[in-house]
């Protein structure tokens, strides 16, 4: 691959007080794009930056990073850091920064860097690029983003949803949380900000490692060059959002709206429920796809099943895209 270049994208999203978000990309470009072209558009999980998706061992071993693994099968590979992570903009109220305006600020960011890319001004190596279509990919609170921004904005030829379900994580939250869940989603998202806040109380926590934690995100079976490369992509999380990925049915609605092909990537081990429960939320999808990762935690990527995900994840987007082509 011919490497990466950073762009900073500058969105209409406002918080009081503050200037317009500004959304930090790197774009990975291949020595040879797929014909058609296709970029994948990549949101990291909570407590991750982008660098999630471009993990770098020490030794130089390339394949913990799927922006390189992906890039290396001839695809542009976008990955954003959300609002108030990375080198993306901070506000100083990470409270401020619910769900509908990170997804709107990736989504401004997204259609920014396609446009460019169409338009031959981001890589003019390439030339003009029309045809380009896109995939969007999203690991864990970065899965949910993507799918709200499908729902909202259908921006995507299809999504790849890598180890989400919109079960939440009903473990974590609070019995008031689950009775209202149990209610309807709606109360809770009504309260979202305030039960937020109580859960989390500081602006951007951190994540504190634990032995379920380590034993969920990596285990005995990671290798331990994944373990170490990952500590980089480490970052804050952004409460909000967070909270929301938690709260048992959090997405449900927006998840049934969505209507492009739809790969679902779950490790053996994650921590998503059972996997073969997930596709029922994608009732708006006639192509669904569900690949449950051997022997893998939640960071899918450490773990020696990644070159199978790869091979899949490359086969599947090179044949949904021909079937588009047909229909």
């Amino acid at each position: 691959m011919t490497g990466s270049l950073m762009r900073r994208l500058t969105t209409t999203v406002e918080l009081p007080g503050e200037a317009p978000l500004s959304i930090a990309a790197e774009v990975f470009a291949p020595d040879q794009l797929t014909q058609p072209p296709v970029a994948l558009v990549c949101l990291p999980g909570g407590g991750m930056s982008r660098r999630y998706y471009d993990l770098r061992s020490s030794d130089g071993d390339e394949s913990f990073s799927f922006a390189r693994q992906m890039a290396g099968r001839g695809y542009l590979v976008v990955t954003l850091d959300h609002a108030g992570i990375g080198d993306s903009d901070k506000p100083a109220d990470s409270y401020a920064l619910t769900p509908e305006r990170v997804m709107q600020a990736n989504a401004e960011a997204t259609a920014l860097v396609l446009e460019q890319l169409r338009s031959g001004a981001l890589l003019p190596q390439f030339g003009p690029l029309p045809a380009l279509r896109s995939v969007g990919v999203g690991h864990s609170m970065g899965a949910m983003f993507t799918v709200l921004q499908q729902a909202a904005h259908a921006q995507h030829a299809g999504i790849v949803v890598l180890g989400f379900s919109t079960r939440g994580l009903p473990e974590y939250v609070s019995p008031r949380v689950k009775e209202l869940a149990a209610e309807s989603v709606a109360a809770v998202r009504a309260e979202v900000v305030p039960l937020a806040r109580k859960m989390f109380v500081s602006d951007y926590p951190e994540i504190k490692g634990s032995p379920t934690s380590n034993s969920i995100f990596a285990g005995a079976s990671a290798d331990p060059r994944g373990v170490e490369a990952i500590k980089a992509a480490r970052a804050p999380l952004l409460p909000v959002p967070a909270f929301f990925s938690m709260i048992p049915g959090n997405i449900a609605p927006e998840a049934a709206q969505v209507s492009v092909p739809v790969f679902l990537g779950i490790g053996e081990r994650d921590m998503v429920g059972a996997p073969q429960q997930v596709p029922a939320a994608f009732a708006g999808s006639q192509d669904l796809t569900l690949y449950i990762q051997p022997q893998a935690g939640h960071s899918h990527f450490l773990f020696a099943s990644r070159r199978a995900l790869y091979r899949r994840l490359d086969a599947w987007v090179r044949t949904v895209l021909a079937h588009l082509d047909e229909v």
